[in-house]
């Protein structure tokens, strides 16, 4: 089974958050260092990927995705030699590593921005969007209406040429010129250095939006006016054919894009193995499934929509990237599990992951059940996202307490407390009497990898035997999915591979609850677990599957281990 799929589809992904990860030399940043002295857990949990977010020389105005140098290591995390080990070393372990590809745009610190400012007839001019503004009653206005992701214009005048430049982004992040090859030429020839230094893949960041097929005004929404005229465009499209056959066809690799705003016809688009683009993508609806208009205002989570939109993925794409957190997404507990019962949704949530078909990505942290951190203070948020929305917020007059519980509830910065390593000060993150770079989550001392590892019924150790059951499993890798149950907080379904070998069809049924109190087993899970003769109980988070106490998850087969 194993060697008749690739790599990727095989095995399990951890993403890194460097800076929060473990810093090694008591400056209060994660470091490559730390990343390297923590291999031999990354390798104990039983993961096969990592996925590190960027590395890159970058003035960290958003954390590194705003990169000033895509051939060099930011000296906060360390050398180029630092990397070369920590690719080694990870080899040595079976570990690939796949980085992050961020290729929209690039720092305002990057040469080749600070050379496009200088004129209008500068050779690295046209490496990024640049246009007049349009005069208005004497005043002059931004080129177009667009909007930025990071809320209010997507463009910046800049007084040199007093020209406009667009950013989707922060205004940090200008965006590059994809109408320009040699643009496209420079990042083919960016992935070749990682990619010949020993990197097996990237994670391409918003892929989606890269192309701009026009410049005019956009349809007015509440918001990203403009997106039509950028999302999902086919110029994309091509940009990425050229990329695979010129680059990624000549490398063993794995590509996953971030597609923001990607629906399942046009994730197809990207990652049909035919079109020769993408091998898989991240989408989002999932996580959105409770948002209004945009992800700062929220209604209640509705299990039965979530477990909805993960079954339409299931069934009309052929192979996902799961995910339930990253970098920019908060804690799955508190968001889709709960802080009441934060061990037992974790598990829960864990089997939901772990049980899908796709290659699973776990966040740094999620396999401990960390939460988000509930910050008190505006002044505890180090995301420029989070600030900019207080901001306005603020403009907009809503109370403070109403600021503090949309950033609590959805701020990048809950996913990147530092990683819980231990009980001592700074939760072993970095050295005692260090300040970290953004504060602990108060939980460490009794959320940690120490204590978890020693605790046989821990969410660690829940992980573990999960990642190794679907190495276990065949119908876990490359079973069909099927949906057999859903009501408004209990869910089942099944994973079926056709006969392999003895002609046996395998199957696993996942039977999971969202709910805080116990609930009887519904009649029709029973009939479906009567399906499977003698049934094999491969994991249960409780000593019962006749009833289900809160957040209740269990897995059954008809197969005994099958190698």
């Amino acid at each position: 089974m194993h060697s008749s799929i690739p790599w990727w589809k095989s095995r399990v992904a951890y993403q890194i958050y460097p800076r929060s990860f473990c810093d090694s030399n008591n400056d209060g940043i994660g470091d490559i260092p730390g990343i390297i002295s923590k291999l031999d857990y990354i390798q104990e949990l039983g993961v096969g990927i990592i996925w590190l977010s960027p590395v890159y020389r970058s003035p960290n105005v958003d954390n590194g995705y705003d990169i000033s140098g895509y051939r060099e290591i930011n000296q906060e995390y360390g050398t180029m030699e630092d990397m070369q080990q920590l690719i080694s070393e990870a080899k040595k372990r079976g570990i690939k590593i796949i980085m992050d590809l961020v290729i929209n745009h690039t720092s305002d610190e990057h040469p080749w921005f600070i050379e496009s400012k200088k004129s209008i007839n500068n050779p690295y001019r046209n490496y990024y969007i640049w246009k007049p503004g349009k005069k208005q009653r004497g005043k002059l206005m931004p080129p177009n209406n667009w909007t930025s992701f990071f809320t209010g214009s997507a463009w910046e005048q800049d007084k040199t040429t007093n020209e406009y430049y667009l950013h989707l982004f922060s205004k940090n992040q200008p965006d590059l010129n994809y109408n320009n090859p040699d643009v496209l030429s420079a990042v083919k020839d960016i992935m070749k250095f990682w990619l010949d230094m020993g990197i097996d893949g990237f994670r391409c960041d918003v892929i989606n939006v890269i192309y701009k097929t026009s410049l005019a005004n956009g349809k007015k929404r509440l918001a990203l006016t403009g997106k039509e005229l950028y999302h999902c465009q086919e110029g994309c499209h091509k940009i990425l054919k050229e990329i695979r056959k010129d680059v990624l066809s000549k490398y063993d690799c794995f590509t996953v894009g971030e597609a923001v705003l990607v629906t399942t016809k046009q994730a197809k688009e990207l990652c049909d193995p035919n079109r020769n683009e993408l091998d898989t993508v991240f989408s989002f609806e999932h996580v959105e499934c409770n948002q209004i208009n945009n992800k700062w205002f929220k209604l209640p989570f509705n299990p039965k929509k979530f477990m909805g939109i993960i079954e339409k993925w299931q069934q009309e794409i052929d192979w996902n990237a799961l995910y339930l957190e990253n970098h920019d997404q908060p804690r799955s507990v508190s968001r889709f599990g709960s802080e009441k019962y934060p061990v037992e949704s974790a598990k829960m949530l864990a089997t939901l992951l772990l049980t899908l078909r796709g290659t699973p990505f776990i966040y740094e942290g999620q396999e401990l059940a960390m939460t988000n951190p509930n910050f008190s203070s505006i002044e505890e948020y180090q995301d420029i996202e989070s600030k900019e929305v207080w901001k306005i917020a603020k403009k907009l007059l809503f109370p403070k307490w109403l600021r503090l519980k949309m950033l609590n509830t959805t701020s990048r910065d809950n996913a990147r407390t530092p990683m819980q390593w231990d009980s001592s000060e700074n939760a072993g993150f970095t050295k005692e009497g260090v300040s970290p770079w953004i504060k602990i989550n108060p939980n460490y001392k009794n959320v940690n990898a120490k204590t978890e590892s020693s605790d046989s019924n821990s969410v660690l150790n829940w992980y573990k035997n999960l990642i190794a059951l679907r190495k276990t499993y065949p119908q876990l890798l490359g079973g069909n999915f099927k949906m057999l149950y859903k009501s408004s907080k209990i869910f089942a379904f099944e994973r079926v591979l056709k006969g392999i070998g003895d002609g046996k069809d395998r199957k696993t049924i996942t039977v999971l609850s969202f709910s805080e109190r116990t609930k009887s087993l519904p009649t029709g899970i029973k009939k479906e677990l009567e399906t499977i003769s003698n049934p094999k109980i491969l994991c249960s988070i409780y000593d019962t599957i006749d009833k289900l106490p809160p957040y209740a998850a269990f897995v059954v087969s008809n197969t005994e281990k099958s190698f």
